[in-house]
């Protein structure tokens, strides 16, 4: 597979940047990582997700879904971005029609998934008439009014990468040695946005420090906005503020493959294994706060999950079998809610734009 990465680099007749490196082996229509027809996620993939640890998850949701419905918060349309497997859809769904049959009978399903395998998996497993998925969140009807809703989206769009050495700013590219492999190569930073990005966020790099510039998260939050016209947005991700980027275990970024639940240097297995970079909170708050998004809720994962009633979905365990769905539920609550859990690293943002909803109409 390295062998299409290299076609591709003297193709361009130049080193490519990282985020053309991402988009090419990620998000290739026919080879890339997301468009093949093999399992990613849960124990026989190469990663784990909040909703895949159990439906729960997605039913805490649904709760909160259907009442900003009901209560006219919201207008009667989900759409998920980027929703692979369609897991969380489904289940959401379900509990949403068990706990507001009226709101869902009104309800306009969409999905905006780039990857084709993916969109296949979540018709076959949606089986709904009110149900549309698309490829971009351009198909979907503009301007969109109701609740957009994302888990784990932006930490694998493409990013940027740059070093200061020598007290100068270097972009990071990849090119190709002498001996047909992989390599990086550092070139003095021309990029006028990734220069933007840094004065914008106030960053100082230390160093021999490397840092990730989330260029296309900035851009798809622009495409939502242009979406948007009357919206709840509610976007779940893992990363860090830029006061914790500086912190020294963060001293070389955070990007990383993983394969088979481990973990890889970014330049091995393209095309076989995930890539992943931790967002930036910041960032992304301050995109929101200037597209004129109010922020109604920030708040870790776990908290937020106990606050929004997870509690509720404990199960009187009587019986003996310790793999019964009773006892499966009530592990998998535990283990989203516990303070050193996968929950602890993850943050819950709930924005809106052009409602009437309030921070305290979340709980």
């Amino acid at each position: 597979m390295v062998s299409n990465v290299i076609d591709y680099i003297h193709k361009q007749g130049r080193a490519i940047t990282y985020s053309e490196y991402m988009n090419l082996v990620l998000y290739h229509p026919e080879i890339g990582y997301y468009s093949k027809h093999e399992r990613k996620i849960g124990k026989d993939g190469d990663f784990y997700t909040s909703s895949n640890v159990s439906d729960v998850f997605a039913k805490v949701f649904a709760k909160l879904f259907s009442r900003l419905v009901k209560s006219g918060a919201a207008e009667p349309a989900f759409c998920e971005l980027g929703g692979g497997t369609g897991r969380f859809l489904s289940a959401m769904l379900h509990e949403w029609q068990d706990l507001s049959p009226e709101t869902f009978k009104i309800l306009n399903v969409y999905s905006a998934e780039k990857s084709g395998f993916h969109r296949e998996l979540q018709l076959s497993g949606i089986k709904l008439h009110r149900h549309t998925s698309v490829s971009s969140i351009h198909e979907l009807p503009k301007p969109y009014r109701g609740i957009l809703f994302s888990n784990e989206l932006f930490d694998a769009f493409p990013v940027e990468v740059i070093e200061k050495r020598h007290n100068q700013l270097f972009e990071v590219y990849i090119s190709v040695n002498q001996e047909s492999g992989l390599v990086e190569k550092l070139e003095p930073l021309k990029n006028d946005k990734i220069r933007n990005y840094l004065d914008w966020q106030n960053i100082q790099l230390s160093e021999g420090q490397r840092f990730e510039i989330p260029l296309a998260m900035l851009e798809y939050l622009d495409e939502i906005n242009a979406l948007a016209e009357q919206a709840v947005i509610v976007t779940i991700d893992y990363g860090y503020s830029n006061k914790e980027w500086q912190h020294p275990a963060r001293f070389e970024g955070s990007l990383r493959g993983y394969f088979r639940h481990k973990m890889m240097t970014p330049l091995e297995r393209p095309f076989e294994m995930d890539l992943t970079a931790h967002i930036h909170f910041d960032a992304l708050e301050k995109k929101a706060e200037e597209l004129g998004w109010t922020l109604l809720k920030r708040e870790r994962q776990d908290l937020f999950l106990v606050n929004a009633g997870i509690l509720s979905y404990l199960k009187e365990n009587g019986e003996l079998n310790p793999f019964g769905e009773a006892a499966k539920q009530n592990r998998a609550i535990r283990s989203l809610i516990m303070p050193d859990g996968m929950s602890s690293s993850f943050q819950v943002y709930i924005h809106e734009k052009g409602t009437n909803l309030h921070g305290k109409d979340i709980y």
